[in-house]
């Protein structure tokens, strides 16, 4: 046994001990140093472990090992120790000969260089044994649990529920809870590196518990507040922490397993095939933006006979009419504008006659699968009244030009197409989005076609088809792409209209109520609606630490310290959760970010459309346009820039709170500032967004490597291979540099599954083997051809997530500090641009008075 005299020669593998040269150290160092030994290091290199270590630990390990199928049971240590780190980057397991870099060097190795050399060759193979056993061990308990009579299983769930709320209400002392508190977390970092459904429920299943204790305990322990006012502010944060609650635990039911639906088979006979009719609705986008879209439908992979496409023009412009009759599509036009979109396609509807009807916003160019590869659902599921696919957008959100994420951060709508969507399909809630979309025509006319009661025309008509009981599908494959909007006024713009109609079906025909849904559909519904309710919550989140700070008033009564106890739980078990769930298709805290940005604007039309849902009218989202230069929105960010003066106000105010007048409570203090901060923060971010960059690319061009030929006038062939296109022109690489000149007039041919065809161009730009190639004008044959090599390519759009980085919460923190910080850099600028502006044009009245 070690008393504080012994001194003990630790081994020179230790990082921080130069080669050579031992340490002495009491035992209470000792001791670490032995820890360090026994997890970090590799076998070879570690002291000899403890007989009471060999004696009961060594056997529990070595069983464990024989379990998981361990070749080697001594690296469990450095698995278990690994598995604690958090978001280890992925280059770490594969590729651990990079950290040999500071051997060459003559360095001694890092903490970070022994763990992962040690680890890597078991912690792959171990995770991926783990993740098999876990997701095998769920099926079959799904399987065992379906096999069980209506009664038991049943009583199984109440009793779950049971043991549940009991885990959920029991109160603790804060020792307990901070016990509670670690435990969930090292079970939490455990199962996040394994994958599949069967970690995700566990995490959901924990995050859930958390969250639940924290707003029971808000509901019962910390409303006893002094003040009238107190209580006021104090029920209106609990309420918004409460919403915040019902979300979360809606949305892990909505997306607790995603169908993966696949497109099913079409039959051989091609005349079997039903007829199907295209409507493509447009209203005041340019020509430019509708002519792709409608050669894409006209060169859909379906018998001639069997399609007929529609350009709806509630605009009755005479040069879309000259453009429809030259392609050889079918032109509709009405005499008013009845019910914006909704009136225009139900017009359609009674001049045509189609079996289905594919429905694409004006901007989405679908490829020449489209119908071969969702139709088959409807033929093998005969009360199939919808399908829907993703909206995929080839250019940049707000968000992502004014950020610079565009390809790199996964935009606002990935979440939704890429999980919701698919959550829903397996309740059968999946509801029509607009566009991209296939319908039956009978359920439709049997609903009374688009649904007009309300401005989000597209899930109210599916709600009231899943009221009379058909069903509908989801197919998450990109088979179209569109234009996303380029403002952050018209993005905000199409939000409001989205969060104002959701409101008016939750107000006009509640999915918690009437006849012929299901439980899990009414849930699904409700907390697609529930979501665009959060301007409220969301702003008073972002003025609550406030109150404190400016007023001293208590809206939470409880110590900082018991209310970190129980807030962290909740706040850290739903974002490793929410991460695990939903890395792929969006990044942490970037939802607290879109929320910020919409929150003041639909917090008002959707309370609104609560009182009164009649009120208010559609909008259409403008497409094509053009920024030509940098400026900051000062009159959508107003709000914002009030926001961002009140918590820098109070950020403020904390300084002399922390060390004079509140001193006594500092830990409550500090907290209000972290939480000011934080706000902060949310609020740069969206200043950032606010600060629009230039966009002055007629067409947007869409990143693709396909085989290329480039023909002089000579007939030299010249080989390359593209890199973008768009409808103006292509970018391609030559495989030998030097080979084309500025202005060469040549003949491009593309090759693309069955294309081959010929397009004339000027290479208008040339950098050593990158050349931009403008196209040349073409007629209407030409130009469908183009398209159809393009655009509507069957792969055109299969990498669309590609460059995407993978979810890293604490490194997604970062980023989203520092677009903070880049948007109070923004801010200052455009303050300093408009008063050096103001000053010349002052200086300039003065010179001519």
């Amino acid at each position: 046994m070690l008393n504080p005299n012994d001194t003990i020669q630790v081994s020179r593998f230790h990082p921080r001990t130069p080669p050579g040269r031992p340490l002495e150290v009491g035992w209470g160092q000792a001791f670490g140093r032995w820890l360090w030994h026994l997890i970090v290091l590799p076998a070879e290199q570690a002291r000899p472990w403890p007989q009471w270590v060999i004696r009961y630990i060594r056997p529990v390990v070595f069983a464990l090992a024989r379990q998981l199928r361990v070749t080697n049971p001594s690296s469990v240590r450095s698995w278990v120790l690994s598995l604690l780190l958090v978001d280890p980057p992925r280059a770490y397991w594969s590729k651990p000969e990079t950290y040999a870099a500071d051997a060459r060097r003559g360095r001694p190795p890092s903490i970070r260089t022994l763990l992962h050399q040690a680890a890597y060759p078991y912690i792959m193979p171990l995770a991926w044994s783990s993740s098999q056993k876990l997701e095998s061990a769920s099926l079959a308990l799904s399987r065992a649990f379906s096999r069980l009579h209506g009664a038991v299983r049943h009583a199984l769930i109440a009793s779950i529920v049971v043991v549940f709320i009991v885990a959920a209400t029991t109160p603790l002392s804060l020792g307990q809870q901070a016990i509670v508190l670690v435990a969930m977390w090292v079970l939490t970092l455990l199962t996040r590196q394994l994958t599949g459904y069967g970690p995700a429920i566990i995490l959901m299943g924990v995050s859930v518990l958390a969250s639940s204790r924290y707003i029971w305990w808000r509901l019962t322990q910390t409303t006893d507040l002094d003040s009238p006012l107190e209580a006021f502010l104090g029920m209106g944060l609990l309420a918004a922490e409460c919403y915040t609650w019902v979300v979360l635990v809606l949305g892990y039911i909505q997306n607790a397993r995603p169908l993966r639906r696949k497109p099913a088979p079409l039959p051989m006979d091609r005349s079997s095939w039903p007829t199907v009719d295209v409507f493509i609705p447009t209203y005041n986008e340019p020509l430019k933006v509708v002519k792709p879209t409608v050669l894409a439908a006209l060169n859909l992979d379906w018998p001639p006979d069997k399609l007929r496409v529609y350009v709806l023009d509630d605009g009755r412009r005479g040069e879309f009419k000259e453009f429809a009759e030259a392609c050889g599509a079918q032109y509709i036009i009405r005499g008013n504008n009845f019910h914006a979109k909704a009136g225009n396609l139900n017009h359609a509807l009674k001049l045509t006659r189609g079996e289905f009807v594919a429905i694409f916003d004006c901007d989405h160019i679908p490829v020449r699968t489209f119908l071969t590869t969702t139709m088959g659902w409807f033929l093998r599921d005969a009360k199939c009244a919808m399908l829907q696919t993703p909206h995929h957008f080839f250019s940049p959100d707000p968000f992502e030009r004014n950020l610079g994420t565009f390809r790199r951060v996964p935009n606002e709508g990935n979440l939704f197409y890429g999980l919701i969507q698919d959550g829903n399909d397996l309740w059968n809630a999946t509801f029509f989005c607009g566009s991209c979309a296939v319908l039956r025509r009978g359920p439709l006319e049997e609903v009374g076609g688009i649904a007009v009661e309300t401005v989000t025309e597209d899930a109210h008509t599916a709600l009231k088809m899943h009221r009379r009981g058909y069903t509908t599908a989801y197919l998450r494959q990109v088979l179209a792409g569109g234009l996303a909007t380029e403002s952050l006024s018209g993005h905000i713009g199409q939000r409001i209209r989205w969060a104002r109609g959701m409101a008016q079906i939750f107000r006009l025909d509640n999915p918690l109520l009437g006849r012929g849904l299901s439980f899990f559909q009414r849930l699904c519904y409700s907390n697609s609606m529930l979501h665009f309710f959060s301007g409220i919550p969301r702003l008073i989140f972002l003025t609550s630490p406030l109150t404190y700070l400016f007023f001293e008033l208590h809206i939470i009564n409880a110590s900082a310290v018991t209310l970190g106890a129980y807030a962290l739980p909740h706040l850290v078990q739903s974002s490793i959760a929410n991460s695990h769930l939903q890395g792929r298709f969006r990044h942490s805290f970037w939802n607290e970010a879109y929320e910020a940005v919409l929150s003041w604007y639909i917090a008002l039309p959707t309370t609104v459309a609560l009182i009164n849902p009649r009120l208010g009218k559609f909008n259409v989202t403008a497409k094509g346009g053009l920024i030509e230069h940098d400026f900051f929105d000062w009159r959508i960010s107003a709000p914002y820039l009030v926001l961002v003066l009140l918590n820098m106000i109070g950020a403020l105010i904390a300084i002399p709170r922390l060390l004079f007048w509140n001193s006594f409570e500092a830990a409550t203090v500090v907290v209000n500032l972290i939480w000011t901060l934080f706000n902060l923060t949310l609020l740069g971010a969206v200043l950032g967004v606010a600060a629009e960059t230039r966009q002055v690319r007629g067409a947007h061009r869409v990143v693709k490597s396909m085989p290329a030929m480039l023909v002089a006038a000579d007939g030299t062939r010249i080989g390359c291979e593209t890199e973008d296109f768009s409808m103006g022109g292509l970018g391609v690489q030559l495989l030998n540099p030097g080979s084309v000149r500025r202005g060469d007039v040549l003949t491009v041919e593309l090759v693309s599954d069955d294309c081959d065809f010929r397009f004339p161009v000027e290479a208008a730009v040339v950098r050593g083997v990158h050349v931009g190639l403008k196209l040349l004008p073409m007629s209407i044959e030409d130009e469908a051809r183009y398209v159809r090599c393009t655009f509507a390519a069957p792969g055109a759009w299969a990498d669309w997530d590609r460059g995407a980085e993978p979810d890293r919460p604490l490194a997604s923190l970062a980023e989203v500090f520092s677009f903070g910080a880049t948007g109070y850099l923004r801010l200052f600028e455009s303050v300093h641009n408009a008063l050096v502006a103001w000053w010349h044009n002052d200086v300039r009245k003065r010179a001519v008075s």
